[in-house]
């Protein structure tokens, strides 16, 4: 995760899905804070932004990691983080997007 530019070597951290957490990428906005994403694991999930997260700004085709509910966890969850720029490049290079692309 540290890449080298100028002689300098800079680090940046990439949050990888942890526990039942899966990586999905947007497909559909339905307002409210709430999108259909089409999840690492094969499942499409109706997901929402919780309160605490609700700044995160989510447009079609981002990348977002979703937590699945303990209900009804296979049609639902919870977007947790979106991922940007050279985090996407990273996870896609470590194999982690193959089933999304």
């Amino acid at each position: 995760m540290a890449k080298k530019n100028n002689n300098e070597e800079q680090t940046f951290r990439v949050k990888t899905p942890r526990g039942n957490q899966v990586i999905g990428k947007v497909i559909e906005l339905h307002g409210g804070k709430r999108m259909k994403v089409q999840c690492s694991d094969g499942k499409l999930r109706l997901c929402r932004i919780p309160g605490r997260k609700s700044r995160i700004w989510v447009k079609r085709d981002n990348y977002v990691l979703v937590e699945p509910w303990e209900i009804e966890g296979d049609e639902k969850g919870d977007v947790v983080w979106k991922y940007r720029g050279r985090s996407i490049s990273w996870l896609r290079k470590k194999g982690y997007l193959k089933d999304l692309d």
